[in-house]
């Protein structure tokens, strides 16, 4: 996990510090691996369109340019358009917040949607699925329902994540 200047996937952890009013023991906050930044998007695109404009050159002022343009303007349309999605999907955050009283996931969504779960710490179980939808699928389940955390981190950054978790955890409960 690196940090969160959009070269991959990421977490920020505080170090467990004594808890003011309303401020969590400990927490953490996730994102997608993002290996393009905006400014390597332009880059690739205009990289392309050069790339392309040059075998086109040789056809200028024939009728095959004119067959071959459209056909790459909608290429580099194209790739524009979905790496920019890939892009806007990458704002996906979801953070994980630990009080001794609760325990409290945020997901924001790319669309602005906001999701929350909270939970009894006590009662909160990790699990880390080996099989499943994906390798190392890591959920937690309390106050009644179960949440997937960190679908989109790698199976080693989910079981990280799970020592965490269950580490936090442990240092809240009675021994």
């Amino acid at each position: 996990m690196t940090g969160r200047d959009g070269t991959g996937a990421g977490a920020e952890a505080p170090a467990p510090s004594p808890s003011g009013p309303g401020e969590p023991l400990w927490q953490v906050t996730l994102w997608p691996n993002r290996s393009l930044s905006p400014q390597g998007l332009r880059g690739v695109v205009i990289g392309s369109a050069l790339i392309y404009a040059i075998p086109l050159l040789a056809f200028l002022g024939s009728a095959a340019m004119l067959i071959m343009l459209p056909i790459v303007a909608l290429h580099v349309w194209l790739l524009w358009y979905f790496l920019r999605r890939n892009l806007r999907d990458g704002r996906l955050t979801e953070t994980l917040s630990l009080w001794p009283d609760r325990i409290e996931v945020v997901r924001r969504e790319p669309g602005g949607r906001v999701l929350r779960w909270s939970a009894n710490p006590y009662w909160v179980r990790v699990t880390l699925h080996p099989e499943g939808r994906v390798e190392n699928y890591l959920t937690l389940k309390g106050g009644g329902r179960e949440i997937e955390l960190g679908a989109f981190l790698s199976p080693e950054e989910r079981a990280r994540l799970k020592e965490e978790i269950t580490e936090q955890l442990a240092r809240l409960r009675p021994r």
